[in-house]
């Protein structure tokens, strides 16, 4: 649900935007999106005895240096009609977005063994080609016994097991014995 009022959110202000001050505004939407990490700053923005005027007044002072008057505007609308707790969906939709425009996107390539640098290079510019976009694709060690390649944003999630290659193989190698 959250999702689709972002959707919406996210529409209205990529009208009157051009696509540098989607990016700026996507900045600082990840930005508010990071203190709704924080445990305190939950508290407060749900905190019945806070006024609608003074979440708004916190976010409102946490960009006040960025001086733009949509993130403002956009702020106190989502308070006077209490959906500030929608504002990392904004972020996420708006990530999204930009990403899809530019045809930019970023992966994770996971392995129980370190993997060199320039084999995720030649993963990114592979499946880069193959979905004409730019991927970026970071390596994360974990205790996955192959290679498995994830760019959620995309759709796609390719993985190469050790023990089922080998099984294959075996099985392979019986047929044509």
């Amino acid at each position: 649900m959250e999702e689709l009022i972002a959707k919406r959110y996210t529409k209205a202000i990529k009208q009157d935007s051009d696509a540098q001050k989607m990016q700026d505004i996507a900045f600082v939407f990840s930005i508010l999106a990071k203190a709704f990490e924080n445990k305190k700053f939950i508290q407060i923005i749900n905190n019945p005895d806070v006024s609608k005027k003074q979440k708004s007044e916190i976010l409102l002072d946490a960009v006040k240096s960025v001086n733009f008057k949509e993130v403002e505007n956009l702020i106190k609308l989502l308070a006077e009609h209490n959906r500030i707790n929608i504002i990392p969906a904004i972020a996420e939709v708006m990530r999204k977005d930009i990403a899809n425009t530019n045809k930019s996107y970023s992966g994770t390539v996971y392995s129980d063994s370190d993997i060199d640098a320039k084999v995720i290079a030649d993963l990114s510019s592979g499946l880069g080609s193959k979905f004409d976009s730019k991927i970026l694709l970071k390596f994360e060690k974990e205790s996955f016994n192959g290679i498995k390649v994830d760019v959620e944003d995309l759709g796609i999630e390719i993985s190469f097991s050790k023990s089922r290659i080998n099984s294959q193989i075996i099985e392979h190698i019986a047929k044509a014995i």
